[in-house]
């Protein structure tokens, strides 16, 4: 709702325009019902003016940096009603922390709208338009659709491995429901998240096992089963490897710092160790900075460790592969 302003009064009445705009943006429409004439609005958006022009009809009420709040507000209110965010800046607003968003704002729109990409402004057309989720007064796109919007404009696998299975971890969604919502959704851009969702569905839950399996692979050694659990001669629940060679009872674990950092997750890694010790398995550890930086040096420890299992009694441990593998 406008509140009421006597035309040509905007001047005296700085505090006015502000309280009629949405973070300090506004729409030139907007300020022409105010009172505030076009050729107004576009001198003081010139060079040295106290305003500027955001997008196509948009003004901001400041001459500063845009901020990101800015520039959201700005988005939305170009694009008009029922348009949502989605894609990288839906993604982190949902939570995620593998997404970064680049400036650009993803919006989606009705399929009838009239209206195109500007500037920072990323249109997209839908006839399946989904119901908001409003956080913090942005409108957004659910996490599904969302984080496919963003893996669809994505060139490079791992950063899309990293959204994905991050969502897929922390169980803000799964693998089912991501499938579901690409085959629904348009088939542009859609062969990277394709690929990484096989790779999930096949058992890969995290960007450092997709490398583990491959460095497993050059390494030359017998397939490996992955992510099931291991138990002990008295059925006792020992660890749960990331890889393992039944036949000689050898394991392997991607160790990432930020899992077992602080006290106690350093805690809970030597009790693991010491269960694999206590039952004679020979166990591997690596970081996953290594799968890359150093994939020969892995792939010759791995050789060894393997060795040295094969050369010792196989302990009296039961490994369950995990559903479906």
């Amino acid at each position: 709702m406008l509140v009421g302003m006597r035309r040509g009064s905007w001047s005296d009445q700085h505090g006015l325009l502000r309280a009629n705009s949405n973070n300090d943006v506004i729409r030139v429409l907007r300020l022409e019902a105010l009172g505030v004439p076009s050729c107004t609005t576009y001198r003081r958006c010139g060079t040295e003016g106290p305003w500027q022009r955001v997008l196509p009809g948009i003004v901001a009420l400041h001459n500063g940096p845009v901020t990101r709040h800015n520039a959201i507000s700005a988005a939305l209110l170009y694009a008009g009603e029922s348009a949502l965010v989605t894609g990288l800046e839906a993604c982190a607003r949902h939570g995620l922390r593998a997404a970064s968003p680049d400036g650009e704002v993803h919006l989606l729109v009705p399929a009838e709208r009239k209206v195109h990409s500007a500037g920072f402004v990323v249109i997209e057309r839908t006839k399946h338009l989904p119901r908001p989720i409003v956080r913090k007064q942005v409108p957004l796109a659910p996490l599904d659709r969302a984080v496919l919007d963003a893996c669809r404009r994505m060139t490079r696998l791992d950063p899309c491995r990293a959204l994905l299975t991050e969502a897929v971890q922390r169980r803000f969604t799964n693998c089912e429901r991501l499938h579901a919502q690409l085959a629904n959704g348009s088939s542009r851009g859609s062969a990277v998240p394709r690929k990484v969702l096989a790779e999930m569905s096949a058992g890969a839950h995290s960007v450092a096992e997709v490398d583990g399996k491959y460095v497993w692979q050059r390494a030359g050694l017998p397939a490996a089963q992955w992510n099931g659990s291991l138990y002990g001669p008295d059925g006792e629940f020992l660890a749960s490897p990331d890889a393992w060679v039944d036949d000689v009872a050898f394991g392997w674990e991607i160790d990432s710092v930020t899992h077992h950092a602080g006290h106690e997750g350093f805690q809970r890694t030597i009790a693991r160790n010491t269960r694999y010790s206590t039952a004679g398995v020979v166990i591997l550890q690596t970081l996953p900075s290594r799968l890359r930086k150093e994939p020969e040096a892995v792939c010759a420890e791995l050789r060894a460790a393997y060795e040295a299992a094969a050369a010792r009694p196989r302990p009296a441990v039961t490994f369950r592969p995990q559903r479906g593998e």
